[in-house]
Parts: C-alpha cells; structure tokens; sequence
C-alpha cells in the first residue's frame, strides 16, 4: 500500500505540524491557573466550541473505523450517526448542559459526587481514565499502521513522533490549545477526505453505478439500505431493537452526555447558552460526516477484493489514498489523518489529565493543595497518559476492524454510566450508594455480556450486535440495582440535591446570557429540532 509521496507532500505535512505548535506556543501564554489549563478559562464561544466538539469525535478511528465497517455492514453504518449520535446531541444540549455547566463542576466524575458520593466519583473516574488511555492507544495505533504501509516510516517511529507533537501542544497550552488545534483540525480533515471521496464516486460511475456494483458484491440488496432487514436478515445481523434501544439510546446517550472528552469542550463555553449551543452546532456537520467516512468505504467494497481475509477493513482509507490521489493533493489527506489522530488522541489526554488530577489526584489522594501544584499535575497527567497510550497501543493490534473494539469499550463504560446519570438526574429520590452500585453492577454486566460473547455461550452474530445488546443490558442491571439499593438506603436531603436533579432549581443562580443570546437563531431548542428534522429526512433517502 505504499503511497508515491514526494517533497510537495511532506511540506505540507511539515507545515501543518509547524502550525500545531506554534498554535500551542501562543496558547500557552494563556494559562495562568488550572482553571484556564483544564476548561480553558470557560471563555470560548459556541461556533468554537461547537466545531471541537465534533472534532474530538473525529479521530483516526472514527475515519479508518467508520469507513471499515462501510465495507463491512454498507449503508447500515450511517445509524452511528442519525440515531447512534445526533439525538444525544441535541439531548445534551438542551437537557443535560444546564446541569453540568451552571452547577460549576470542572468534570462528569466531579457532578457524580455531588449528586451521589465520593465512591461514585471515584468508581467513574478510574473506569474514565482507564477507558482514556486504551482509547488513545487505538488512536496511535490506527495512526502508526497507516503511517508505516503509506509512508514506509517504521511503526515505532510513527507512534513516537506523532505522540510527541500531541504531548508538547497539551502540556503547553492545555484545552485552549487541544481546542483551537481540534478547530484548525476539523478543516484539515474535510480537505483530505472530501477529494477522496469525489474521486472515489467517479471511478465507480457516480451513485447509480455505485449502487449497481454493490448489488453485486458480498453485502447485496441489504449493503443499499439502513432499515430494510432489520426484523430479519442483514449485513449487520442486528435486529431493529438492538439498533434502537441499544445503539440509538444506550450506546448514543451514553456516549454523547457523559463522556467528558466530548462534555468538557461545552464546559469551556463562555456561559450557559454556548455551552448548551456546542452539542447542537456539532450536530450539523455530524450529519454529514458519513458522506467522507462511510461512502469511501462502500466505495472501496467495490474496487477491492479479499475483505476480512488477506485485507482489514481497516485498510479502506489507505487503499483509496493510494489508487485515486495525486501528489499534493496526497499530501493533504496524509495531514488530514494525521490531523485525525491528533484531535481524537488530544481530546483522550486532554480528559484524561482532567479527571486523573482533579477527580483522583485531588479529591482523593492530595486535596487541599495550592492552584499551582495541581497545575503542575495536570501536565505531569499529560506526559504520563501520552505514555500510557503509547503502552495500550497494541491491544487494538488484535482487531481487523478498529470500531468493533472501540464499541465494546462505550458498553463497557459509557452504557451504565448513563443509565446512573438518566435515573439520578430525573428521580431526586435516588440515593449515593445506589449511584455507586447500580454503576459497579451495571459495568460488570456489560463484561460478563462480551465475555459470553466471545466464549460462544450466546451468539449474537457479530461484534457490534453484541455491544449493542451487551449495552442494553448493562443499562438494564444499573436501572434495577439502583431502584433496589434506593429502596434500602437513605437519599439526600433536597437542598442538597438544587442545581443537580430535574425540579431542583439553584436558588442562587443568576442568568449569565449576554446580550443577543436570546434571538431565535440561538435557540437550542429551535437549532435542535431542526437537526433532529434532518436526520430523519436523510434517513428517508436510503431507508
């Protein structure tokens, strides 16, 4: 797969790391206490905020594992879009960032506490900052594999390298600078996708002859469409109420409302309304993403043979890469991924190092310490997660297509998390220690699920199916263990409880809008709506 690069497209790549760095340097002369390293001094406005939102999600594994499964599952995979994603969105964005943002807390471990306990806190953030690290290690991964086949640079070396950059822009400028980078990121990926994807759709006669060559391929009638089947046979082998319950609600929600990678770029909105607004403007682009991620993958079903066999599904981007760009050109989509890698890797640290000093560090082992040492293990965090990641780096090594791992992972961690978050935040009468053991059962549960799986004792038919009931099923344990435990256990008095359950208000809360927040087009239930509108109509396209 060895690309044809030459000094055109290593200047370019050249460019853009110069650009990274120097983007961290002017950061840096912005942080002056944790606050401004962690939530970059809650000072961003939405269309920022927004644009990294979506920019975090759009790492090298969302690229080369979106695009895996478009060869592997066809048109279904767009549910990890229009239902596995924009609903939450707009569900955070309406409903939960009030919460998180106007009671104060720097993260989602740290609004458990306040909600529940200590223990529930703690639970979270180690299962967090655990989840962190192996997710950054398939990020570097992903990014070494396609460096070492384009480039021919050894896989040691493009770990190293790439990790290095990440850990200078964050430890210098922290989310400030892993934020205005995402932004910068987010076009740097468009630029090297889109070309690829419009010279793809060429190569195979446009969309009628894309269609036509995927009727002929392993995938089929079922690989054209995202609904049809799902009562009974199709790509996926995923029955519509996996697809729905499992994916679209529990994997979705849990993904998008309590994963504090995602969550902690709304945190660093300047006040309420951006905050609320960053989920729903990444919302619209998120809507399109598939037409860059999944399309190339079908795409490349079509021009090339021997899937799941001699070739991974993880190889669909390269192939393309290598067979439909030119020089120049090529050098942009080898900075696109590279750009990928770092937005996903840098949103990974950048929460990692968040939760590990304040949740961990600080509320359990060392509290009471100056603003200066914290910042000091904030970046110490840094230096040490990048290190870590590089360590997990290989556990994905296992895996033909990086997304079926990454999909265990949120059921592991994110399905039972906002089962705890779902009941805690709409029931007042939920107790502390029902949070922390409905959240251990419900994570235990999703284990023994995959552990079943793998083993053959249930078949669910493919990996994904079985992360989605495997969710299903964690949300269902934490539910009934939290009600159980509520029924024996003693809940929190109300007034400890304003501000953090749905009909508690804050007393103390004045409204932080500026003038203009309240037009129309800043409306996030009206911007919501609409994106919610969208998703539907495109699902009419190719039901």
């Amino acid at each position: 797969m060895r690309l044809d690069v030459n000094l055109l497209d290593y200047v370019l790549i050249a460019i853009y790391f110069a650009t990274v760095l120097a983007i961290g340097l002017a950061a840096r002369k912005r942080i002056s206490s944790s606050l401004d390293f962690f939530l970059a001094g809650r000072g961003l406005p939405a269309w920022i905020t927004g644009l990294a939102f979506v920019s975090a999600n759009l790492g090298a594994i969302e690229i080369l594992g979106m695009a895996a499964n478009g060869v592997q599952y066809g048109a279904m995979t767009v549910h990890y879009y229009w239902i596995g994603a924009v609903p939450a969105m707009v569900f955070l964005g309406i409903v939960m960032m009030p919460f998180y943002y106007r009671s104060k807390v720097r993260s989602v471990p740290e609004f458990l506490r306040r909600r529940f306990n200590g223990a529930t806190q703690l639970l979270n953030a180690l299962t967090f900052a655990v989840a962190q690290i192996l997710i950054a290690g398939v990020n570097l991964y992903a990014l070494a594999l396609v460096m070492e086949a384009l480039l021919g640079w050894p896989l040691p070396v493009s770990v190293v390298v790439s990790a290095v950059i990440v850990l200078a822009y964050i430890t210098l400028g922290g989310l400030s600078s892993a934020i205005y980078n995402e932004v910068l990121q987010f076009f740097v990926i468009l630029a090297g996708l889109i070309p690829l994807t419009v010279l793809g759709l060429i190569k195979v006669g446009g969309f009628s002859g894309l269609a036509d060559r995927l009727r002929q391929s392993t995938l089929g009638e079922g690989g054209l469409h995202t609904w049809a089947g799902t009562a009974g046979d199709n790509p996926m082998h995923a029955h519509w109420i996996g697809i729905v319950f499992g994916l679209g609600f529990v994997l979705s929600f849990g993904y998008w409302t309590t994963n504090f990678a995602e969550v902690q770029r709304a945190l660093s909105a300047r006040n309420t309304n951006a905050a609320r607004l960053t989920p729903i403007i990444a919302a619209y682009p998120k809507l399109l993403i598939p037409l860059v991620t999944v399309l190339p993958g079908v795409i490349a079903l079509v021009l090339f043979s021997g899937w799941g066999q001699e070739q991974p599904y993880n190889n669909a981007i390269p192939l393309l890469m290598r067979d439909l760009l030119p020089n120049g050109v090529l050098g942009v989509a080898v900075t696109g991924l590279l750009a990928s890698f770092m937005a996903g890797m840098a949103a990974n640290i950048s929460g990692f190092n968040t939760v590990f000093t304040n949740d961990i560090w600080q509320s359990h082992l060392r509290p009471d310490r100056d603003d200066g040492y914290y910042l000091r293990v904030g970046r110490i965090a840094t230096v040490a997660g990048v290190a870590l990641g590089v360590g997990t780096a290989f556990i994905a090594a296992g895996y033909s297509n990086i997304m079926n791992y990454l999909q265990a992972l949120f059921s592991f961690f994110n399905a039972p998390l906002f089962a705890t978050f779902i009941v805690g935040l709409f029931w007042r009468r939920m107790t502390p220690w029902a949070g922390f053991w409905g959240l251990l059962a419900g994570t235990l549960a999703a284990f023994a699920s995959y552990i079943a799986f793998k083993a053959g004792i249930v078949d669910f038919g493919t990996e994904l199916n079985a992360s989605f009931w495997g969710a299903g099923l964690a949300f269902a344990v934490d539910v009934v263990v939290s009600v159980a435990v509520t029924l024996v256990t003693t809940p929190k008095p109300a007034e400890e409880l304003r501000g953090l359950v749905y009909g508690l208000n804050a007393t103390d809360l004045e409204d932080d809008a500026p003038a203009g927040d309240a037009r129309w087009y800043r409306s996030p239930v009206l911007l919501g709506t609409g994106a919610l509108i969208l998703a539907a109509v495109m699902y009419g396209v190719i039901l």
